[in-house]
């Protein structure tokens, strides 16, 4: 039997929780239990179902199965980092009574938890408290260690509430199996201050032109990033704006209060000139809201946090001014949208009369494609197991020929276990597909593409595919295509294009409401149709005499 074997009960793709059991010489080690349903977990007959359990942070995905875990086998260890032990309970906050069951392990010292099985976590990024673990085992019948290194969720960048994982204290690390997120898959994201200025300006721009904004967030994490933001920005610092928190994520805030000691300098630093969150002193104000939203004052707009599962219907009831919907873009692959129980039939009126639009942004705290593979080649493992992500962005990953050329990779899908020999010689299995041949065709109407009917299978499609309408234009010797939305068409077809003007709207590079052009001031922003900077170039319109040269 391999010493080293993976098999995942979770491996979260969207929407799914992340679960994943560990064989390590003689040792069963559970990583993190985010299952809703422990039946996948339960069923095999093995009780408990692994010898300890190490639970990397306390986002829902990573740890809403651990209370059940606990109740069904209160002896089963299970260990975290200081701080997550204090978070976890948020997760259960409609029980009346969660018992402390996570026994906290301090950061880089190892910590023998099982006889011949050390734990050492390192701060992951992501969220206060989280941690990537390194696990090693050593026995006297073999001559070498066992080690595997597993990230959880992890953020090489620094947030507004915690700082980046410290690649430093990880490189050169050479662990034999290394089991990596890969959420954003090869994507290529903005730098994290360019997308929270992004962010502000399009909740500026919602305040300026009267109307309140709703920004739906889980518990932890997302909303009280939000309120720092909101807070220490220059486009809202002194500005008479109430910001609303609704219960759920308002418990979130105040057990980050109780962390203040696990925060950065910066953050400390903060709190001892005025309140981390609660504040009506300083402006803009932030105030907890009641239950039903009773407390509103609609007497000017207003920005209100919600969890993300919350009826939308009580701020809908406040009509003095119409609301902006933001959502956040928890995957880059995934468009977010509403569930169909917050799609009520107010809710539906709203959207169809005006009262209520939707927009996206995204603020992510998971790393991108680059910044993945850089944590790879610094940790330099022999194996690479790709987790929490969707199946087309894991196999994307793994399609990278610089990894491809150095590491032993392997994408599990659920409850299929994955054998990881050490030392071993290793033929690399070809690469997943990801690119679908096709074919052009020219007819008296223009050019006709043929492109194979597996394309339809890839969760993307749907976003290619929404409208029928797509935009190609060139990008170096490629032609790339992409499909556009419901919403970008309608805009379109409100604004009445006047090509003599010079603005955004006229200019070759304004793609998707953003500038792309590198020597413009507005780079990578969002901007609106009749914006202008000196960088302007227009957009060469077809005229009746170039038409006649061809």
């Amino acid at each position: 039997m391999t010493e080293l074997a993976c098999l995942p009960y979770g491996v979260g793709a969207v929407q799914e929780g992340v679960c994943l059991l560990v064989q390590m010489g003689t040792h069963r080690i559970l990583l993190d239990c985010g299952l809703a349903d422990l039946t996948p977990l339960l069923e095999k007959g093995d009780f408990p179902p692994a010898d300890v359990v190490l639970c990397t942070h306390a986002h829902s995905d990573h740890a809403r199965g651990l209370l059940a875990l606990h109740r069904q086998f209160p002896r089963l260890p299970i260990y975290a980092s200081d701080a997550t032990t204090q978070l976890l309970p948020l997760n259960w906050l409609e029980e009346m009574e969660v018992p402390v069951f996570g026994r906290a392990l301090p950061w880089r010292s190892p910590v023998e938890v099982l006889p011949g099985l050390r734990v050492e976590l390192f701060p992951a990024g992501h969220l206060p408290g989280a941690a990537a673990i390194l696990l090693t085992e050593v026995t006297a019948t073999r001559d070498r260690p066992l080690s595997l290194f597993y990230t959880g969720d992890f953020f090489l960048s620094n947030t507004r509430l915690v700082n980046g994982l410290p690649l430093e204290d990880v490189r050169g690390l050479k662990p034999d199996v290394l089991i990596v997120e890969s959420t954003n898959g090869l994507a290529r994201l903005p730098r994290r201050r360019q997308q929270e200025n992004q962010l502000a300006e399009l909740i500026y721009r919602a305040i300026a032109h009267q109307q309140s904004v709703l920004l739906p967030t889980p518990t932890l994490g997302l909303g009280q990033e939000l309120l720092m933001l909101l807070r220490s920005h220059h486009h809202f610092t002194g500005r008479d704006i109430d910001i609303w928190v609704d219960p759920i994520v308002a418990a979130g805030c105040d057990a980050y209060l109780s962390l203040l000691p696990h925060l950065p300098s910066s953050v400390q630093n903060f709190a001892r000139h005025q309140p981390l969150f609660w504040d009506e002193r300083v402006r803009p104000h932030v105030r907890r809201l009641t239950a039903d939203a009773s407390a509103w004052d609609d007497k000017t707009p207003a920005i209100a946090l919600v969890h993300r599962r919350a009826d939308l219907t009580p701020y809908l009831q406040t009509p003095a001014f119409p609301w902006l919907l933001l959502l956040p873009q928890e995957s880059h692959a995934v468009p977010p949208r509403l569930t169909e129980t917050q799609l009520t039939p107010l809710v539906k009126e709203a959207l169809n009369n005006g009262q209520l639009t939707v927009d996206t942004y995204l603020l992510s705290d998971h790393c991108d494609g680059s910044n993945t593979a850089q944590l790879i080649h610094n940790l330099r493992p022999q194996h690479v197991v790709l987790v929490h992500g969707t199946e087309s962005d894991r196999a994307e990953l793994a399609n990278l020929e610089e990894l491809q050329n150095r590491y032993q990779l392997h994408i599990p899908g659920n409850e299929q276990q994955v054998e990881l020999p050490v030392g071993d010689a290793f033929l690399q299995p070809a690469p997943p597909a990801t690119r679908y041949v096709g074919e052009w065709s020219e007819a008296h109407e223009g050019l006709s593409l043929q492109l194979p009917e597996t394309l339809r299978a890839d969760p993307r499609w749907e976003q290619l595919a929404n409208t029928g309408i797509i935009e190609a234009r060139w990008q170096g010797d490629e032609l790339v295509i992409r499909g556009m939305a419901q919403k970008e068409l309608s805009q379109k077809q409100d604004q009445t294009l006047d090509f003599e003007r010079e603005c955004c709207q006229n200019c070759q590079f304004c793609r998707s409401h953003r500038c792309w052009n590198p020597a413009s001031p507005l780079h990578g922003f969002r901007v609106s149709p009749e914006g202008y900077c000196p960088a302007f170039e227009a957009i060469a319109p077809l005229s009746a005499d170039s038409d006649s040269e061809k």
